[in-house]
């Protein structure tokens, strides 16, 4: 479960206070006490999405997300703390919902964006 400060929220509302819907997904999680897995399955519903309440529905989306993430530039920008840049990217990609953008991103940033990426290093 990743859970984030009230002034985390604050710092990513600034920096996301471009897009609306991410301002919106952090009204979420800040009504969530800083839970983003729990404001992402309150998302999802609101989107029309039918996720399953079990304890990992974030990480799954996340992974759906993964390929797209972990692009170097993507990567990079996450990585050093960028959301704004790797939010816009994704929006352009079309690969969730724009309001649920934000909890994965925040749900990869802070469980390690390199250990998030890994599996994609592997060579068969």
């Amino acid at each position: 479960m990743v859970v984030i400060t009230s002034q985390e929220i604050a710092r990513f509302r600034s920096e996301l206070a471009a897009y609306p819907e991410a301002l919106k997904a952090l009204d979420e999680i800040e009504d969530c006490e800083g839970n983003i897995e729990d404001a992402a399955i309150s998302l999802a519903i609101q989107a029309g999405q039918e996720p399953n309440i079990s304890e990992n529905w974030l990480d799954g989306l996340a992974k759906r997300c993964r390929v797209a993430i972990c692009k170097s530039e993507l990567k990079e920008d996450l990585t050093n703390g960028r959301l704004n840049a790797t939010f816009g990217d994704l929006v352009a990609a079309s690969i969730c919902p724009e309001i649920l953008i934000t909890a994965v991103i925040i749900y990869v940033f802070k469980s390690g964006v390199n250990e998030f990426c890994e599996p994609l290093e592997y060579k068969l």
